[in-house]
């Protein structure tokens, strides 16, 4: 019975904050003993991965949730890595479905070639079930300029359900698919005060907080608004309106998922701190 470790590569998120890496944009990697899930790898996915210990070779599920670069970029050399520089039929991967076959707003952006390397491939849309290793995982709706985007729900065998909500505005009924989460993963591009179409705000983060109220929020994809006016800040603000414990996330930071979830401000802290214990 293994937890999960959940490694934020990257935290930042939008146009400026991808070209400026005044934040990373190299995605969330989730581990466990079984599962080793890189999830929107975008710029620096590769690299940060390395940066941090985590082996890419060793990756066996590539997820992204939408044809943006920030969310795809590093997803063709990702997927060589793990089928051992396309050698090996090898992994999952789980993609909205312009990222797989384009759509009137974008093209693939992952190539056949890259497509027919792993040993399954699904074309995630809202409702569709799979698994992965020893997690079942559930497809969630979004809203944004993809209209193909989605978010996605991981149910553990032994620890409950975490969840990433990908890029999304708020709309009626998303809290549903959040619901008894214990780990809430939100992309809050923007501030309070500063909407922006297809994306969500501090605003909109204290509406589905407040209606599923996991044990822990986290803000992560975060824009040049968002950076500037302080993630710290707006994340203080969720957590006083909802009383739900809300922490901004920063590059480089781990999540430790399982009986109990513990925050910790480095992954390369923790492993320094290991050496001791």
């Amino acid at each position: 019975m293994s937890s999960f470790e959940i490694v934020f590569l990257g935290t930042g998120g939008g146009r400026f904050a991808t070209i400026t890496q005044k934040r990373r944009t190299a995605g969330i990697r989730v581990i466990n003993d079984r599962l080793n899930l890189h999830l929107d790898p975008g710029p620096g996915a590769l690299v940060y991965s390395i940066n941090e210990g985590l082996d890419p070779q060793k990756i066996n599920a590539v997820f992204v949730s939408h044809c943006h670069p920030d969310h795809h970029t590093d997803a063709e050399v990702l997927i060589e890595a793990m089928t051992r520089g396309m050698t090996r039929k090898r992994g999952v991967l789980a993609a909205a479905r312009s990222v797989l076959n384009g759509s009137d707003v974008c093209e693939p952006s992952i190539s056949k070639y890259h497509q027919q390397m792993p040993e399954q491939k699904i074309v995630a849309l809202p409702g569709v079930k799979f698994q992965v290793s020893d997690v079942n995982v559930s497809v969630t709706e979004a809203r944004h300029t993809d209209p193909d985007a989605i978010g996605f729900r991981f149910e553990t065998k032994h620890f409950g359900d975490f969840a990433y909500t990908s890029d999304t505005e708020y709309f009626d009924g998303i809290s549903k698919y959040y619901e008894d989460v214990r780990l809430l993963l939100l992309c809050v591009m923007r501030p309070a005060g500063k909407p922006w179409k297809g994306h969500m705000t501090t605003n909109d983060a204290i509406k589905i907080v407040e209606a599923t109220r996991p044990e822990q929020a986290i803000l992560t994809h975060l824009g040049m608004q968002m950076i500037f006016k302080g993630p710290a800040n707006e994340a203080k603000l969720i957590q006083e309106k909802t009383g739900v414990p809300t922490v901004a996330a920063t590059d480089g930071m781990l999540i430790g998922f399982g009986e109990t979830i513990n925050v910790q401000a480095s992954r390369k802290t923790q492993q320094g701190l290991d050496k001791f214990f």
